[in-house]
C-alpha cells in the first residue's frame, strides 16, 4: 500500500491537481492500495503531539489497529510523481528492513559535484545573495550534530520510506513517543535526521535504487540546468523536461523549498494520450527480447 499524509489545502490541493492522477496508474497497474490521510493522526492536545512530517511514524501502527490487514507500507510524500514504467517497489525487498533512498550514495551523479551546480545555479539565477558555501555541504558527522544524535553512515531523503505494519509500526510508533514538542526545535521542525538515526542505528535499513526517489534539485542542476536561466517560465519546457526524468526515473521528488522544488505545481504531466502511449509502448519494448544481429546498414530517409 501506498500512504501519504495531506492534511491542509496547501498540500492536498496540489496534490490532487498534479500528482494524485500519476500515483493511482501506479497503483492500478500494480494492484496497490492507496491511503490518504487528511487529517492528524494524534491529538493535537497530546503532550507527544508532533507537525506531520513526524506523524508517517504513526501510520503503520494506526493501519494495525485498524485490523486492516496490511503488511506493508511506502510511505511518500505528496510532493512526489510517478513514473509509468516503475516496477513494483514491494518486490524483492527485505520484510525486515526498512527501506529508505540515500541523497549521498549510490547516486548517478557525484553527489559534492551536484551541491556545486545546485549551489551556482541558485546563486546565479534565482537570488545573487544564496550563499556559495552553506550548511547544503554539510558533513555526516555535523548533520546528525544539529539534531544531538550519534552520526550515522549515510543520510536519506526520508519523503520515501518503506516498513511492515507487524515488523516496525510499533517500533515506529514508540520512537515517535519517546520525544515531546520540544524535538521539533532541534531541527527545525523536520523528522529526517531522526528517522534516518532510528533505522540505521537499529541496523533495519535496505538502501533502494535512487530511481525509487530521484531528487528533481540533483536532476535540474545536473540534466536541466538551461531551466534556471530564460527557460524558467517555459512551461511547456519544463513538462517536457519533467516528463524526461520520469522515462529515466520510477519515483521524482520535489523536495525542498527552493524554486525548482515548485515547479511540479506549475505543469501537469502524463495527461495527454500521447505521451502515456509512448511510455507503454517503451514499456512493452523493454520485454522483447533483443539479440544483437547485424542488420548491415540503416540510414535515416531523407526528409521530403
Amino acid at each position: 500500500m501506498l500512504a501519504t499524509i495531506a492534511i491542509g489545502e496547501q498540500y492536498l490541493q496540489p496534490f490532487m491537481k498534479y500528482a494524485y492522477h500519476t500515483w493511482e496508474m501506479y497503483c492500478r497497474r500494480h494492484d496497490l492500495g492507496l491511503i490518504l490521510f487528511d487529517d492528524h493522526l494524534i491529538a493535537e492536545s497530546d503532550p507527544n503531539w508532533k507537525n506531520p512530517y513526524w506523524q508517517k511514524f504513526l501510520i503503520g501502527d494506526y493501519l494495525s489497529q485498524q485490523k486492516l490487514e496490511i503488511r506493508n507500507v511506502c510511505c511518500l510524500d505528496t510532493d512526489i510523481l510517478i513514473s509509468p514504467l516503475a516496477p513494483n517497489i514491494f518486490e524483492n525487498r527485505d520484510e525486515l528492513k526498512v527501506g529508505l533512498v540515500s541523497k549521498r550514495k549510490n547516486l548517478p551523479f557525484e553527489h559534492r559535484e551536484i551541491l556545486r551546480r545546485m549551489a551556482f545555479l541558485r546563486n546565479r539565477y534565482y537570488d545573487s545573495n544564496y550563499p556559495l558555501d552553506s550548511s547544503l555541504f554539510i558533513s555526516l558527522g555535523d548533520l546528525y550534530e544539529v539534531a544531538d544524535l550519534p552520526a550515522q553512515e549515510d543520510d536519506a531523503c526520508s519523503g520515501v520510506f518503506i516498513f511492515g505494519c507487524d515488523q516496525h509500526g510499533k517500533k515506529l510508533r514508540n520512537y515517535f513517543s519517546s520525544f515531546d514538542k520540544k524535538v521539533m526545535d532541534r531541527d527545525g521542525g523536520g523528522e529526517q535526521i531522526f528517522l534516518n538515526y532510528f533505522v540505521q542505528s537499529n541496523q533495519l535499513v535496505e538502501w533502494l535504487d535512487y530511481r525509487f526517489q530521484a531528487l528533481w534539485t540533483y536532476e535540474i542542476s545536473t540534466r536541466y540546468p538551461f531551466l534556471y536561466a530564460n527557460h524558467k517560465e517555459n512551461l511547456l519546457l519544463i513538462k517536457e523536461c519533467i516528463e524526461a526524468s520520469l522515462f529515466t526515473n520510477y519515483f521524482l521528488h520535489f523536495a525542498g523549498s527552493w524554486h525548482e522544488g515548485k515547479r511540479w505545481e506549475q505543469v501537469k504531466v502524463l495527461d495527454t494520450p500521447e505521451t502515456l502511449e509512448m511510455f507503454s509502448a517503451f514499456s512493452d519494448y523493454l520485454k522483447t527480447p533483443v539479440y544483437g544481429k547485424p542488420l548491415g546498414a540503416i540510414k535515416p530517409k531523407e526528409n521530403s
